[in-house]
């Protein structure tokens, strides 16, 4: 038997893909996980980690192509590390995904015939994000035959995976609208014309330019552009906004967020508005959203609208349940059930998305739903919920990609709730947290698998517990 180590290259058959977008293949009882592979490939690959049981290796040229190999669109396909699968058709991408989910829930949830209900693939694989934040840097990645020193010490784009400082420039990305990429081209080129528009560095905490985040209404074409700064100097700016106001008259909203820390995020301690409205509005159904620069609100639309129609469903609402929407977010869900059902109590932690979350009940005439600040890790545990509440009928789970806390996990029970619905991007958390949930009466009825993400490893999963 050959012992694997670092350093080793291979010839390897990618059986499957990995959770996380890997490809993965079996050499010598040893599982390798492979960067830039997909199922039906021959690879060359090279060993740069080995753990115990396992390894990870990284695609030196491909042997044999796979039959479910397509053309990438995408000319920054296999630098930007975004749309992972690009190269594989999309009915074998949902069929990888369903496969993951699958042996994750039979592995690590102890299920061992469990079986996906339903897999709803994107009706639009391409142009559908409605938010996209890219990132200004001094450091572009250098992917051509040109010495770094003959390159401007500017990029607007994404990170390389793994990088913190450096930045692939985008001309053109996929999975936004097409107007983000015409507006994402003039944003460099005015840049690039005006010196004092200098990008942020990472390492050096100077520069302007932080990010270029964009939103978009699918439903309501309105588009808002938040240009994040390292500090507030709105004549520096002017140049940046005179441009596109002028270029794109399809602006509605356009704001200017400072962020004067050192973390890099794409918001700021306070927001200037520039020009047309603080928000944009989007519609789920017969409701109308108001997306503020900062607010959460899904980022696939179209499929949004399949997500929650799926959790509606499930839920099987006769007008007289109370509901508790846990990790409520924005409310966005809430507020889709509170039509057919009695009362539905929201709980959220985070000040800014309550806040989002009240203002859109205002603007629906919602009255039956009332949200609640709640750290749901110590909330329910320490008896701090209003004796006036409504036991609930229904529970609604969309934790983050960490699943739920142990003690928020172990007072589920004491709701006596007939049916919860757990909303997840991680299926590993949901496996672990359904298994418990199993242990104390609960049966796994449904489980739904909701592509929000083509091209990407990322996974939506409903799934529908019942006692």
């Amino acid at each position: 038997m050959h012992t694997i180590k670092k350093g080793d290259e291979l010839t390897l058959d990618i059986d499957s893909l990995a959770f996380g977008g890997r490809g993965i293949a079996r050499y010598d009882e040893c599982v390798l996980f492979v960067k830039n592979a997909i199922p039906g490939q021959k690879v060359k690959a090279l060993v740069y980690r080995k753990k115990k049981g396992y390894a990870e290796a990284r695609t030196l040229s491909v042997v044999h192509e796979s039959p479910f190999s397509v053309q990438a669109p995408c000319l920054h396909f296999g630098v930007c590390g975004g749309c992972k699968v690009q190269n594989l058709t999309y009915e074998e991408q949902l069929n990888q995904k369903a496969q993951q989910v699958e042996e994750i829930f039979r592995r690590l949830g102890e299920y061992p015939d469990f079986k996906l209900s339903k897999i709803i693939g994107a009706e639009n694989i391409f142009h559908y994000r409605n938010k996209m934040e890219f990132t200004f840097s001094p450091y572009p990645w250098i992917i051509y035959d040109k010495p770094e020193e003959e390159l401007k010490p500017f990029a607007l784009g994404l990170h390389i995976p793994g990088r913190f400082d450096k930045i692939l420039n985008i001309s053109d990305c996929h999975i936004q609208p097409e107007t983000g990429n015409k507006l994402l081209n003039e944003v460099r080129k005015i840049c690039l014309c005006h010196p004092e528009l200098a990008p942020y560095s990472p390492k050096k905490h100077t520069g302007f330019l932080r990010h270029l985040v964009l939103r978009y209404g699918f439903h309501t074409k309105q588009l808002m552009v938040n240009i994040v700064t390292a500090y507030d100097d709105m004549k520096k700016l002017s140049p940046l906004i005179d441009g596109l106001l002028e270029k794109f008259p399809e602006i509605t909203s356009f704001v200017n967020n400072i962020n004067t820390r050192k973390s890099d995020v794409a918001y700021g301690e306070y927001e200037n508005l520039i020009y047309g409205s603080p928000v944009i509005e989007e519609t789920l159904g017969d409701l109308t959203f108001e997306i503020s620069a900062n607010s959460f609100f899904q980022t696939n639309t179209i499929q949004a609208e399949v997500l929650y129609n799926q959790i509606l469903s499930a839920a099987n609402l006769s007008g007289n349940e109370v509901i508790y929407d846990l990790y409520c977010g924005t409310g966005s869900i809430s507020l889709y059930l509170a039509s057919q059902s009695k009362m539905v109590y929201g709980f959220e932690v985070i000040r800014s998305s309550l806040e989002n979350a009240e203002r859109n009940a205002r603007r629906n005439n919602i009255h039956n739903v009332q949200f609640i600040k709640a750290n749901l890790d110590t909330y329910f545990k320490s008896n701090q919920l209003p004796r006036k509440f409504l036991n609930p009928d229904i529970v609604i789970l969309d934790p983050p990609r960490s699943g739920l806390h142990p003690d928020m996990k172990n007072y589920l029970q004491n709701f006596d709730a007939g049916r919860i619905i757990y909303v997840s991007c991680n299926p590993a958390t949901q496996a672990r947290d359904v298994q418990s949930l199993w242990e104390v009466g609960y049966k796994i009825t449904k489980s739904i698998l909701v592509d929000m993400f083509p091209h990407t490893p990322h996974i939506e999963i409903v799934t529908v517990l019942e006692r």
